[in-house]
Order: C-alpha cells, then structure tokens, then sequence
C-alpha cells in the first residue's frame, strides 16, 4: 500500500482532532513506526546532489523548521526521504509557548495558522536530543539547527539569547539558522529592520568566525525572514546579507496578512498564516532577494509549496533548495517525493 494512500485513509482521522493533537500523534506514530523498521517500506526519492553553503545536500527537498521544535523525532523525519532536515526553533531557556489552543486549520484555502510561540524545551534537551540521534550520530545528512530568543528577553537584549543558542548548537549542526521573523514573539520581526539587523549580524559573524576557529570547522549560518516587507526591505536585508557574510537566506516564514483567507472560519485568528496563501508572498521575495543577490549566497525558498509545480516555482524564483511544512499537513509524506522529482536536475 502506497504512502499516499496510507495517508489519504489516515487524513480524515487526523482532521477530526484539534491541530495540535494531531501534529504530536503524527509524530509519534511515525516515531513508531520508524522504531519498528516500518519507514524502511517507503519508497524514498532518488538521489540528487546540490551543493549549498559549502554543504553536499542529497536532494533539493528539505523540512522547514517547526515541525520538530525539540529535535526530539530527527530518525523518524529523515525517514520519509528529505534532502535535509531543519528543526527548532530553540530557545535558551525553555518555555511553553502561548495559551492553547493556537494552531487552526483552514482547509478551504490549504492553510494553517499558528501562534506557537516558541514552545520548545530549551537549548540544552534540545542539544542532547540531536546527539542522541542516530541520524547525528552517523552524519547520516544535513541538520538545521534553528535558534531564537525567549519570549520575555526584551528585544534590546535579543543578542546575546541568539549568541547563546548559537554557542551551544554550533558543534552539532550542518549549518544554523536565525529565526527573527516568527510573528508569534512580541518585537520580534523589529531585528529585521536596518540598525537592528546590522548589530545582530555583526555580533553573530564574530560569534561564528571564533567558534570555527575553536572547533576547527566552519557551520554555515543562514537567515530566516518574514515574507511581510517591501521592495525596500528586501534591498536592505540584502545588503546586510552581504555585508556580513551571511551564507544564506531563508524565504520564508508565515504571514500576517489575511487577505487570501478572509471569510473563513478561524482567518481571524491572530498569528502566522502559512500553506498556499504565502506562496506568491514567498515567491516575491525570493525574486526581490535573486535581483540583489545574485550568485553571491543562496536562497532557501519555503511557502506555499502544495505540489511539484510550486517546489518549480522556488527554484524558478531563484531558491537553490527548498522547504516544506504546511504541504505535508495536507499532502502526506508522498510530497517530499513528488517535489524531489520535480526538481530533479533542475536549479543546478
């Protein structure tokens, strides 16, 4: 029986609970499932090399960070065939997140809206999940380590929350991430703005260049952005980018905007819309980011994908590689394959 079968019997199911219920019994049973060899059935995307940030990728298709806050189903999920795998985002300290409930599906538009909040175990379970690890443990692929500040580390001193996380993930990751565009952290998408950036970048190149010199290894940091900023924006961050060596961008988290989904049930919701609605929000900014970019670092395009057709999309915008998250909600795990085939040989 074929996994999008598999999943097209099991959707309705998962549909009946709440969204967050049914996020940790997806996991776990895949957890599960991977414990007892079952994953080993699931037809896997041929390979497809692309290097990246210095990085061999064996495909193009990776996971978005969010699914997997703690690291805590990194086997399970390298299981269903990715390129890589990104997990987070952590906090130095662990906190709980905002109030249930906070996740809502909007199937009429492929959408989900969330208002997670960082909820995750802090940075030292986190660590000792990635080391514990069978995918760590025999380098088995490339692991994001996605990292952020805690919800009450006022935004002025936001630095040394993301200084300490990269500090602490450094030695386990393939590269690392810097989320400052969740909208669900109060102030926190106020790091994207020019003065404010500069200073985070500044003090994370030095972090990053004395920690290569310490452990004898350069890990590659990227930055996550939100897809909410003008042409404008997109020419400053850009420019940051470039000033301070960034090796990558990631384009893009959710969106506050609501006009794709309004009339439907929980559109109002506040938090992060993501699914189709941020495709072209996505898109444009990756277009906007390739224009003043150019070859000299890579975009990672994330937003919307649903299908192949939209994974072509990315590449055609200008992403190297590409993210999913809120497709596999309603696709199944038959989508890292359809987008793996989509892109084969494509973006080289």
């Amino acid at each position: 029986m074929s996994d999008k079968l598999l999943y097209s019997l099991a959707r309705p199911c998962l549909f009946s609970l709440d969204a967050e219920s049914a996020h940790h019994l997806t996991l776990n049973s895949l957890k599960k499932a991977e414990a007892l060899g079952l994953t080993r059935l699931l037809q896997k995307p041929a390979r497809d090399e692309r290097q990246v940030m210095g990085l061999t990728f064996a495909n193009p298709v990776g996971l978005a960070a969010g699914l997997d806050k703690d690291g805590a189903y990194i086997d399970a999920l390298a299981a269903l065939g990715f390129g890589f795998i990104e997990i987070g985002t952590v906090t130095p300290r662990a906190q709980p997140g905002n109030p249930k409930p906070r996740m809502f599906r909007l199937p009429q538009a492929q959408a989900i809206i969330n208002r997670m909040g960082f909820n995750n175990g802090g940075v030292d379970a986190f660590v000792a999940n990635v080391q514990a690890s069978r995918f760590y443990q025999n380098r088995a692929g490339i692991i994001g380590l996605n990292i952020g500040k805690n919800a009450d580390t006022p935004i002025e001193r936001a630095v040394d929350d993301y200084l300490q996380c990269l500090e602490k993930v450094y030695p386990y990751a393939s590269y690392v991430t810097v989320n400052i565009s969740s909208p669900n952290t109060k102030n926190l998408r106020q790091l994207q703005g020019a003065s404010e950036l500069d200073a985070l970048l500044s003090q994370l190149k030095t972090a990053q260049l004395r920690l290569a010199d310490q452990h004898k290894r350069y890990v590659p940091v990227a930055l996550k952005i939100a897809p909410d900023i003008d042409a404008e924006q997109v020419k400053e961050i850009a420019a940051a980018l470039l000033r301070h060596k960034i090796d990558a961008v990631i384009a893009t988290n959710t969106t506050i905007t609501r006009d794709a989904v309004q009339g439907l049930a929980h559109a109002q919701e506040t938090g992060g819309l993501s699914g189709a609605p941020v495709r072209e929000l996505s898109n444009a900014v990756i277009r906007g980011l390739k224009a003043e970019l150019g070859d000299a670092l890579p975009i990672i395009g994330v937003g919307g994908i649903l299908g192949g057709e939209d994974a072509r999309a990315k590449i055609a915008a200008g992403a190297s590689l590409v993210q999913l998250y809120s497709g596999l909600i309603y696709r199944g795990p038959a989508l890292v394959r359809e987008c793996a085939a989509a892109l084969r040989g494509a973006g080289r």
